[in-house]
């Protein structure tokens, strides 16, 4: 099956982690939603070119999933930058301040992060009542972004100790090579990254994102800190993927979403 023949029947089936199981939350797939051709079908990205009434279908079956009405599953504006928003009050679709993460305690909102091979981090107290949702791309991580967020929620009066921190599906480090500009740019303003690069083609590493930001989390202080351990690259039938497009030569994509709200439901 082809990316353009994903069927739009299916509903979407997210993936969960049991660190997270006192929230309601989800690393959704590119499945189970009504977009078309690359865009197949569960696209989330307001910026990515998508029908403007697909995408809100597959945004409304996503807060579906959460619980929570459409107009309160909220994003920010990514651009790789450590900024966190403490979401009071919720604001329009696609209004979002630019940001890479979020943290709240309403229950009436849901926090989604959009990724096509970058990171995308869940966190959550022990008790599910204060949640965050963080975008951590290798720009992003390296500015701070992740002990930004674990900063915000210490802000909430919640204790390092008891957050859990999950990465959910992002590019692996079999299918993320890079070159000696960006293995420069991570090991000289963070040394103990070295370990994440491993060797690859002449001149070239093969660099582990996830293992860099659970490293990067407990270091941090996070009190359990677990990875999905999924590769969006490799798996074309389940995610988008950024590098996967560049391989084949650009075009339009698509953008999985992941979400996460308190434990307790609105009403």
């Amino acid at each position: 099956m082809t990316s353009g023949q994903i069927s739009a029947h299916t509903r979407p089936s997210p993936l969960t982690s049991p660190l997270l199981a006192h929230t309601r939350h989800g690393f959704f797939t590119r499945k189970g939603g009504v977009s078309t051709g690359p865009y197949a079908s569960l696209n989330c990205s307001t910026r990515a070119g998508d029908d403007p009434a697909n995408l809100a279908e597959n945004r409304r079956r996503v807060a579906e999933c959460m619980s929570v009405a459409p107009e309160n599953l909220l994003g920010v504006t990514q651009i790789h930058c450590p900024r966190v928003i403490t979401v009071t009050a919720p604001w329009a679709p696609g209004q979002g301040e630019q940001a890479d993460a979020m943290i709240t305690r309403r229950p009436d909102v849901a926090l989604g992060v959009i990724t096509a091979d970058c990171a995308p981090v869940l966190f959550a107290s022990q008790d599910g009542q204060t949640v965050g949702a963080a975008h951590a791309g290798w720009r992003g991580a390296l500015a701070g972004v992740l002990e930004t967020t674990l900063e915000a929620m210490l802000e909430l009066d919640v204790k390092p100790a008891d957050i859990r921190a999950v990465v959910g599906p992002c590019i692996a480090q079999e299918s993320y090579e890079t070159g000696e500009d960006m293995h420069t740019a991570i090991t000289s303003s963070d040394p103990q990254a070295a370990r994440f690069f491993a060797p690859g083609k002449t001149g070239h590493y093969q660099f582990d994102l996830a293992g860099w930001c659970s490293f990067r989390l407990t270091r941090a202080g996070v009190g359990q800190v677990a990875a999905l351990g999924v590769d969006t690259l490799a798996d074309e039938h389940q995610f988008f993927s950024h590098r996967r497009r560049t391989l084949a030569g650009g075009g339009p994509i698509g953008h999985q979403i992941s979400v996460i709200a308190t434990g307790v439901q609105n009403g």
